[in-house]
């Protein structure tokens, strides 16, 4: 089969991002200080992944779909290898986004992950689901919006598209990273506007690197089919958190064209204590 060759990001476009759900203007300023501190606690998040285990293991296996995972700004594969490790365990194929460190958007980033999607779903002959975490699901979310038939479902952890473009505490290193100013690449997509497929927003309140008012997706009359899923994590904990790993797998085995939102009260669970109601105001 022949395939389409890698095409350009499209040509800036003017835009508007959509309200907060609960009608506030979107974030405009980054965590506090204290916030970010508190990125510390991302050793016991990681060291919680033990004694979680077994509950873990319990989650929904998967039918053997492929998953793309991309790391966030500054980050290589390494850093997603245990949760694409626990994918692996629940029967799916994991990837890497495999281009080293992440260091924004450069020259041909874009164009090689979206051959990477279009190869993977060739070679299984089944649609992919995308991961991203921070920087990496903003990928995931374009390239869904640019093939959207071969994805699955889109999940993002503590990304940031529907906040200002200085609403996190890493926008200088973005742009010392990349070379690009990071106001002018807002710019260039919709970044707010949700894919046309299934797609979750894993975020939490207490992230010290983005806003978390950035991470949330507004309900969308165009599609219906996406969601906001609040965790108790830091950002750099977010993809070594065992609650936020729960929640990716109970909707990564969810069946093709069945989507349902998050059940976050799940029968005696304590879903309802593990996960906020990410609807309230405070």
């Amino acid at each position: 089969m022949a395939r389409p060759s890698p095409q350009p990001p499209q040509a800036p476009r003017a835009k508007q991002a959509p309200p907060s759900p609960d009608g506030a203007s979107l974030h405009e300023f980054p965590p506090s200080p204290w916030l970010l501190a508190l990125e510390l606690r991302a050793f016991w998040e990681f060291g919680a992944l033990l004694p979680a285990w077994p509950l873990l293991a319990r989650a929904p296996k998967g039918d053997g779909h492929a998953v793309l995972v991309f790391p966030g700004l500054s980050a290589n594969d390494m850093t997603t290898l245990p949760l694409r490790r626990y994918l692996q365990s629940l029967n799916y194929q994991p990837w890497g986004w495999e281009q080293g460190f992440n260091l924004g958007p450069r020259a041909g980033v874009l164009e090689d992950a979206r051959k990477q999607l279009i190869d993977t779903y060739e070679s299984s002959g089944r649609k992919v689901s995308l991961i991203g975490w921070s920087l990496g699901g903003v990928y995931a979310r374009e390239l869904a919006k640019d093939l959207p038939h071969m994805v699955r479902h889109v999940i993002t952890l503590g990304s940031p598209f529907a906040g200002s473009h200085k609403s996190t505490n890493v926008w200088r290193l973005y742009e010392l990273a990349s070379g690009r100013s990071v106001e002018r690449e807002a710019q260039s997509y919709e970044l707010p506007i949700a894919p046309p497929v299934p797609t979750t927003s894993i975020y939490s309140r207490s992230d010290g690197v983005v806003a978390w008012q950035g991470s949330i997706q507004a309900p969308s009359p165009a599609n219906p089919h996406t969601e906001n899923i609040e965790v108790l994590a830091s950002h750099i904990g977010l993809g070594v958190n065992p609650s936020a790993w729960w929640a990716v797998a109970d909707r990564l085995a969810q069946a093709e064209g069945s989507w349902k939102p998050f059940a976050r009260e799940d029968k005696g669970r304590l879903h309802g204590l593990i996960y906020p109601d990410a609807t309230r105001k405070s």
